[in-house]
């Protein structure tokens, strides 16, 4: 784990690669954890929080946080929803279908009416 201090007196580009480091062996630790058990769980927090400390003090400085490497962030199709929040997302996904079909069938019976001759 690198402290704070640490990591602000380094380049960018020496911050660049702390962060590729821990991301690379965060991989690691989650695919060993995945096919046995790690000897010290703690180490990815630490390795999250490094990860997070390189993110935030190249943000400060203002230069742009994109991962250098593609173990380091995955693209996701999505982006995922937790808690109380996907709740709210889902049920406002339901009333979006819910307009769409009354809306279609509204159109529906307009057309029928132009059709019949306004009946």
């Amino acid at each position: 784990m690198t402290k704070v201090s640490e990591i602000r007196d380094m380049s960018e580009e020496q911050i660049r690669l702390v962060w590729k480091d821990a991301a690379e062996t965060l991989f690691r630790l989650r695919m060993q954890a995945q096919t046995e058990k790690l000897a010290a769980p703690s180490d990815v927090r630490k390795q999250r929080q490094t990860i997070a400390r390189c993110q935030t003090i190249l943000t400060q400085r203002g230069v742009a946080v994109v991962p250098t490497s593609s173990v380091a962030a995955a693209p996701a199709s999505r982006p995922r929803v937790h808690g109380s929040h996907a709740k709210k997302k889902r049920r406002a996904v339901k009333n979006l279908a819910k307009i769409a079909v009354r809306a279609e069938v509204s159109a529906k019976k307009k057309l029928r009416k132009q059709v019949s001759g306004g009946k």
